[in-house]
């Protein structure tokens, strides 16, 4: 069954010419029904699967249509969720995720932020893998490439509603979507992969824990202070937990770089995501810190009249229901630091 099209034409096959239909601008909302039925037919037929990516392609390729993009985006994750192994394990490829998503990324598609960041969330989903043995080594280098280049991934909650970034890529983003520094990129010699041995590994969740207990220190800390009415003692830790966490989060991207091991590659990307929304939680409490103080100064120079800050005193944080966690000194943190160091040698 042609559909009028040459089959060469990825619309020309049943699945090709049921995407079309189902992505089409004219469309007022997704028909969950027909993308039922388009996985269906990826799951029941032999080219399904193939003819059903060259269609996907299609549509998103070169496309500034942003309904149509988003149709697609909807379609792509009910099939990623319905369909089997081998349907996966052609969108996880290279070709289909760098060379057509990441490419919508570029601000000359001027792409909703919504629909920016649910791209970041298929490439940050799909790089921890799936059942049934589909390969997605290449969709992880491809999510590890935008780490090292600052890319802002989305995080889960309300943070990820109200947080300002965008998924641009370009250093020249333009005016009409907002934008947020990106994380320095971190230049790693190309040294080829390893694979940590057992007393590695183990000495890296001893310390990918410190690291966790400093980000849970971090935002126990944020959650006890509020800017203008700090505890002093606490904005001191926090500003050298701060600075100590910078440079282990530099380390992780080392790590992530050149470590083999799936399982380990896994629990580094959550954790550099614990660590950079700690980080920026750090920031913006300065910001707001800094506000405070100018707008005071500025009432106090007008009334010409001097008032000492009262610091309410509060514990430092409380891990309740699970047992308190001792702070960790700054030279204990400088030895996590140099100890993750050691292991990207």
């Amino acid at each position: 069954m042609s559909f009028g099209k040459s089959h060469r034409d990825p619309y020309g096959t049943s699945v090709g010419h049921l995407i079309e239909k189902a992505t089409f601008a004219g469309v007022q909302t997704e028909d969950w029904g027909q993308f039922l039925h388009i996985c269906d037919i990826i799951n029941t037929t032999q080219d399904g699967p193939k003819d059903a990516v060259k269609a996907l392609k299609k549509r998103i390729s070169k496309n500034y249509n942003h309904k149509e993009i988003q149709l697609t985006l909807s379609l792509i994750d009910m099939c990623m969720q319905n369909c089997g192994p081998r349907f996966q394990s052609l969108i996880v490829k290279k070709e289909f995720v760098k060379d057509n998503l990441v490419k919508l990324l570029n601000p000359r598609y001027n792409l909703p932020l919504d629909i920016q960041n649910k791209i970041l969330n298929f490439i940050k989903t799909w790089s921890q893998g799936f059942p049934g043995g589909v390969d997605v080594s290449e969709v992880k280098e491809t999510y590890l490439d935008l780490l090292k280049k600052g890319v802002q991934f989305p995080t889960s909650g309300s943070e990820a509603e109200t947080r300002p970034e965008t998924a641009q890529i370009s250093s020249n983003p333009p005016t009409s979507v907002p934008s947020a520094p990106a994380l320095p990129s971190i230049v790693v010699p190309k040294n080829p992969t390893i694979t940590l041995v057992p007393e590695q590994i183990g000495k890296l969740h001893s310390e990918l824990d410190m690291v966790k207990m400093n980000v849970r220190v971090m935002s126990a800390i944020l959650m006890e202070n509020t800017p203008g009415s700090e505890n002093q003692e606490d904005i001191e830790l926090l500003q050298k937990l701060y600075k100590t966490s910078r440079e282990m989060q530099e380390r992780i991207m080392d790590l992530l770089v050149v470590v083999e091991n799936e399982d380990i590659t896994v629990e580094l990307i959550q954790v550099n995501e614990d660590l950079n929304n700690a980080l920026l939680g750090y920031e913006r409490f300065a910001r707001n810190q800094q506000r405070i103080l100018d707008q005071t100064m500025h009432q106090e120079e007008a009334a010409n009249t001097t008032s000492g800050p009262s610091a309410p005193s509060c514990d430092l944080l409380d891990l309740s229901p699970n047992p308190p966690t001792p702070r960790a000194s700054l030279g204990e943190l400088s030895s996590v630091n140099a100890q993750l160091s050691d292991l990207s040698k």
